[in-house]
């Protein structure tokens, strides 16, 4: 099986100010991308996970990235490092998703005790440069567990993830 990807995240914004007799403008085009072949060496990645997923309230899970998850072809996953990561709310969720934290904890991204909050709604990406052979490495049974978590009582949250990667 041979993975090919491109990665990419963009913010276009126009602000714009009334003047006497004219209008200023400030044009902003923010686009980052990389385009990963297939591989485990820098510029490339040979594993993908991504999936919908529900938790009920107050809920949380463990997302293990070393050897437990499966690709759309049903086989086992196992990261060495991730190359990119992408979760996205809701827009329905009634609560916040919660990402990081977690015993045994993937750090390289978030650290052992960070954690983003996704209002509904809410995306986030990550991804590693183009030249980053390290990216954000996945160590198996002591720094593997990507944790999720519904913020609160009452409703369950819906979130998506992507995550693209290599196998060493």
């Amino acid at each position: 099986m041979a993975v090919t990807s491109t990665l990419s995240m963009a913010a276009s914004v126009l602000q714009t100010k009334a003047l006497d007799l004219t209008a200023a403008q400030d044009n902003l085009t923010f686009r980052r991308a990389v385009t990963l072949a297939d591989g485990t060496t820098a510029g490339k990645a040979d594993r993908v996970f991504h999936d919908r997923r529900t938790l009920a309230a107050s809920a949380t899970e463990d997302l293990d990235l070393a050897g437990v998850l499966l690709d759309a072809f049903g086989a086992t996953i196992t990261f060495a490092r991730v190359k990119g990561l992408f979760i996205s709310a809701a827009a329905a969720n009634t609560n916040s998703v919660i990402v990081g934290a977690a015993t045994n904890a993937w750090s390289t991204l978030l650290s052992a005790t960070g954690t983003l909050t996704l209002r509904p709604g809410a995306s986030v990406g990550a991804m590693a440069g183009p030249a980053d052979a390290t990216a954000y490495a996945v160590t198996a049974a002591t720094g593997d567990l990507l944790k999720v978590a519904n913020s609160g009582a009452g409703s369950s949250v819906t979130y998506d993830i992507v995550i693209v990667g290599a196998s060493a």
